[in-house]
């Protein structure tokens, strides 16, 4: 068995507006951010539960929003916050895009490195 076999592929997927001047992208990080503020219902609980402040998270919020020209959470300051649909939608097609390629990857060294 060779060495390489016993290791693992890792895709980094992101989804960017190819008409912003930003570097500003939806990768995993605000993924994660969209996921927790899914589950918990807010942007301060989402960064506390992955370590970061909130106002780091805001400003990455803020960022990819004007870099990709969407909206992603509509915040009701004391009430939490909320994905919106683009948001939602954005959020989903990343997860199964990131998905799909993983299991790509993997199949793909699987294959090129017996």
């Amino acid at each position: 068995m060779s060495k390489l076999s016993k290791l693992q592929t890792s895709v980094r997927l992101s989804i960017v507006n190819p008409k912003s001047e930003s570097s500003s992208v939806f990768g995993r990080g605000i993924a994660n951010l969209c996921e927790g503020v899914r589950e918990k219902g807010s942007l301060n609980a989402a960064a506390k539960s992955m370590g970061m402040a909130y106002s780091k998270a805001w400003r990455i919020i803020k960022d990819t929003e004007d870099s990709l020209g969407v909206q992603l959470l509509i915040r009701d300051g004391a009430h939490g916050s909320v994905l919106t649909k683009e948001g939602s939608e954005l959020l989903d097609v990343y997860l199964s895009v990131n998905d799909k390629l993983s299991q790509e990857a993997l199949k793909l060294y699987e294959k090129l490195a017996k």
